[in-house]
């Protein structure tokens, strides 16, 4: 891989990770149109490397509220926590369907759904939920409203993101907007409930890697892709959600059938 490419996936992955586009998808498209075929060692080091920038990205820019929330652990065992409390208690339950669909169906997504011809259909059938999601009425509840069954409703759509193309902010904000979330809101909590999740794909994915041995030419190329991926997702995450504030999301969905489009012609010809 060269350092262009490297620069290209960081600048993918820091935008895709969090619009609703889906980042898997565009790693795996940006891979098979310029035929950037990398060793399964060194590919599984990039992608750690990627994840953790855009863990770093979130850290960054919700770090008040992370901190009130660990703050608030104490309070989340309580009868009757207080709201930074609840919080971390949607968190836990919406992170248990990523972890159970993980353990058990993780390396069958890895081995048979990671294809173009699958993200092409995920994009497709992703935009037309968000689309479907934008032509409801009266959507002016808040993350602090959710409860536990939200929550975990929210938590199993992001679960279906481990299928390259669905988006985890695609289908969360459109699951919390079915919810009667505002936009911004879902985001916010889609955001936050990526963290525990992030961090244990990050984990998995560097414990295989402690398995492997890389060569030290390789090692700039995973800094370039975390520096990368790290400062653009954190003016992504700034600015969509202003974005969310006042806009609809469907520039994303017209965005997603084209690149469809494009990839299954693609396919084909």
């Amino acid at each position: 891989m060269s350092l262009f490419a490297a620069v290209v996936l960081g600048i993918l992955q820091g935008l895709t990770e969090f619009l609703p586009v889906s980042s898997s998808a565009h790693l795996i498209l940006a891979r098979a149109f310029f035929g950037w075929e990398v060793p399964a060692d060194f590919g599984l080091a990039f992608d750690v490397a990627l994840h953790v920038g855009t863990l770093g990205a979130i850290v960054a820019f919700f770090r008040s509220e992370i901190a009130s929330m660990v703050r608030a652990i104490p309070s989340m065992l309580s009868s009757s926590p207080d709201p930074s409390g609840r919080l971390v208690q949607r968190i836990v339950v919406g992170t248990l369907p990523v972890v159970f669909v993980g353990l058990l169906f993780n390396d069958v997504i890895e081995r048979t759904l990671r294809t173009p011809a699958v993200a092409a259909w995920a994009l497709a059938i992703g935009a037309a939920v968000m689309f479907a999601a934008e032509r409801l009425d009266r959507r002016e509840r808040t993350e602090d409203s959710l409860n536990w069954i939200g929550a975990l409703l929210i938590g199993c759509a992001q679960a279906s993101a481990l299928i390259p193309g669905v988006s985890r902010s695609g289908s969360t904000i459109a699951l919390g907007m079915f919810l009667g979330l505002r936009r911004d809101a879902a985001a916010r909590f889609t955001f936050l409930l990526a963290i525990p999740a992030t961090v244990a794909a990050a984990g998995k994915e560097a414990y295989e890697l402690s398995k492997m041995s890389l060569t030290g030419n390789t090692v700039p190329l995973m800094v370039v892709g975390l520096v990368v991926s790290a400062v653009v997702g954190y003016v992504t995450i700034k600015y969509f959600l202003r974005f969310l504030a006042g806009n609809r999301l469907d520039v994303f969905a017209y965005y997603r059938w084209a690149l469809a489009a494009v990839t299954l012609v693609w396919l084909v010809v």
